[in-house]
């Protein structure tokens, strides 16, 4: 009886692992791919990444006097991240990415117990805007990843083309078709049968699984000593406070499944496990971790809210990032494949930003500037990124960046339009809102 229980633990972790198995991997594999990592570097960042979720949702799930939110929640790589990290490494270097990521976890950690009262910075007018421009800029790179790759041979290619459809359409019919559990992976479903159909084309290749090894150890700074660069940090710091404001949603529904009561001393524990979280990740030269709302929607689901389920899943997940040749099977899916994937899951970046904007008062015009203006600066930025060459040093560090310049101008200019600063439950009434639909 106890092991048929201990058997039914192990497959309640294991399918928290597989709901967000495939967002933890796209996310070091997408941002590997873009900056030129070699396979060896690649295979490392992957399973260090999943390793660290693990850890991450350890630490979050372990409630203590100083951090850990106490929930059954599980932390997984952020999608609005990615981007930006693209960006910092490909403008300054992967050791940049690594310096703003410590800084951004460290700041986290120092904010956490004023957070609940900055959210007010941070109402969906401001976040769904930042989260649209985040996922509208990374629609370029799953294009490029949709037609074989950038710089590829075959780019283009009829063949790619039709595999990037291929998994697109499997991903559709399941959502369509699949109910419960199965719904809740069908990202990975995807990637998994159109990665099958395209080694009957000859486009998947074994041999970083092959090469890599069965066992290694977390390095600190693989990747070199970390930078330090004012525009490199201040991104990301946007980043992990957007993360926090969705983080915060997630917390109050899952308190609401849980049915605790989600204090104050909660939220600054959660958020400082976060950060912590975040600041190990730059240490061993993974990428910055959030809440993620599809395990949410498994818990609501299946029922099962014990910790110990999600305590599995992550060393299920640690396990899993020790083991290189796992890391590395990732790098057998086909760029095309992948990229009919990130579509739908970098497009539903954009679209939850849509969502969180969905809750906004439009008729009123303050709202409807803090928008319009918001994202033509952080897009026209992306497209035309010298248009602020000409402006000193000292301001076109912030100028250069459209995710930086949208995610202030947002900020800022809902401040001076909307003019009001008193905390509001509203706001937090639409986080929490947003964060139940996301799960349910």
């Amino acid at each position: 009886m106890e092991q048929r229980q201990h058997l039914k633990d192990a497959s309640l972790g294991l399918q928290h692992v597989l709901a967000m198995y495939a967002g933890a991997v796209i996310v070091p594999l997408i941002v590997g791919s873009s900056i030129g990592l070699t396979t060896a570097q690649l295979t490392y960042l992957i399973s260090i990444d999943i390793m660290m979720c693990g850890v991450a949702t350890i630490l979050q799930v372990w409630k203590n006097k100083f951090m850990g939110i106490g929930l059954p929640v599980v932390l997984g790589c952020a999608f609005t991240a990615v981007g930006p990290i693209i960006n910092i490494a490909n403008t300054y270097s992967i050791q940049s990415v690594y310096g703003a990521i410590l800084s951004a976890g460290l700041f986290v950690v120092i904010v956490a117990r004023y957070f609940s009262k900055l959210i007010k910075f941070f109402p969906p007018v401001v976040t769904g805007t930042v989260v649209t421009i985040i996922g509208l800029t990374l629609i370029p790179v799953a294009l490029n990843n949709f037609a074989g790759g950038q710089g590829a041979e075959d780019f283009a290619s009829i063949e790619n083309v039709s595999l990037g459809f291929i998994t697109l359409l499997i991903i559709l019919v399941v959502l369509k078709f699949a109910r419960g559990f199965f719904a809740s992976i069908a990202i990975l479903i995807g990637i998994i049968v159109g990665t099958i159909i395209a080694a009957f084309f000859g486009q998947v290749d074994l041999s970083p699984v092959k090469e890599a090894s069965w066992l290694h150890l977390p390095v600190v700074f693989y990747f070199g000593t970390p930078e330090f660069h004012l525009v490199p940090i201040l991104t990301l710091i946007l980043v992990a406070m957007v993360s926090l404001v969705e983080s915060t949603g997630v917390y109050f529904a899952l308190g609401d499944i849980t049915d605790k009561e989600i204090r104050e001393a909660d939220l600054k524990r959660g958020y400082r496990a976060e950060g912590f979280a975040i600041m190990l990740g730059g240490l061993f030269n993974s990428l910055p971790y959030t809440t993620f709302s599809q395990n949410v929607g498994l818990i609501q689901l299946s029922g099962v809210r014990k910790l110990k389920i999600i305590y599995i899943a992550g060393v299920m997940l640690m396990i899993l990032g020790l083991m290189p040749k796992i890391g590395a099977a990732t790098l057998a899916i086909p760029e095309s494949v992948l990229g009919g994937a990130m579509i739908a899951m970098f497009g539903m970046v954009s679209a939850y930003g849509i969502k969180m904007l969905s809750t906004v008062n439009f008729e009123n015009q303050n709202n409807l500037m803090v928008v319009a203006i918001s994202l033509a600066l952080g897009l026209g930025v992306t497209a035309v990124p010298d248009v602020f060459s000409s402006l000193p040093s000292s301001i076109s560090v912030i100028t250069e960046s459209g995710i930086v310049m949208g995610s202030l101008s947002a900020i800022i200019l809902n401040i001076v339009l909307n003019f009001n600063l008193e905390p509001s439950d509203e706001i937090k009434d639409q986080i929490y809102e947003a964060a139940e639909d996301d799960a349910k």
